[in-house]
């Protein structure tokens, strides 16, 4: 069965050239005046380049099938990150350019993207609690005001926490952007 542009939906991953591309938006428009098309932004599945692009309406795609698994990561091995199919015991070798590593924690369960049996990509999960390494100690009467200070957590990134956190503490990072987002027990 042929697919057209009028089965594009969020997550669907399109051959392009060649090229596999994620639909991040997309929207279906039809003008008063001339044909209907829909206007797409979709990410390179393999540089996480990101672009606006509008297909004609009915016009025939290549949709491709992407298996997403959720796998642990268990350790690094040269230029590749060893992940664990946690219902099969199978190790899986991710390249290291596939994996945003700052927050990479052994034991993270992350969200692992195959096409024929090839990893594409590597999704952390949207936050991870790490324990901060270094920081300086906040000044005491400076608590008050919102400010913060530089720390080095246990994957070795550095991040923005406030004045009051101290050393061996746990913190709840985002690993998109790597803010800090709370403390935990």
């Amino acid at each position: 069965m042929a697919q057209t542009t009028n089965d594009i939906k969020n997550g669907s991953v399109l051959n392009l050239d060649g090229q596999l591309w994620t639909v991040l938006k997309f929207q279906h428009v039809k003008p008063g005046k001339g044909p209907a098309f829909v206007r797409t932004t979709i990410k390179n599945v393999l540089s996480g380049k990101i672009v606006d692009k509008t297909f004609n309406a009915g016009m025939k795609m290549e949709f491709e099938t992407v298996d997403n698994r959720t796998l642990q990561y268990s350790y690094e091995d040269g230029d590749n990150y060893v992940f664990m199919d946690m219902t099969t015991y199978d190790q899986i070798m991710v390249p290291k350019t596939l994996v945003e590593s700052k927050f990479l924690l052994e034991g993270t369960d992350c969200i692992v993207s195959f096409h024929d049996g090839t990893p594409l990509s590597v999704e952390l999960p949207a936050s991870v609690v790490l324990t901060v390494t270094h920081t300086e100690p906040g000044l005491q009467g400076n608590r008050s005001n919102a400010g913060t200070k530089p720390a080095t957590v246990e994957t070795g990134a550095e991040i923005q926490v406030p004045l009051f956190i101290n050393e061996g503490e746990r913190v709840k990072v985002n690993t998109t952007d790597g803010s800090y987002l709370g403390r935990e027990n």
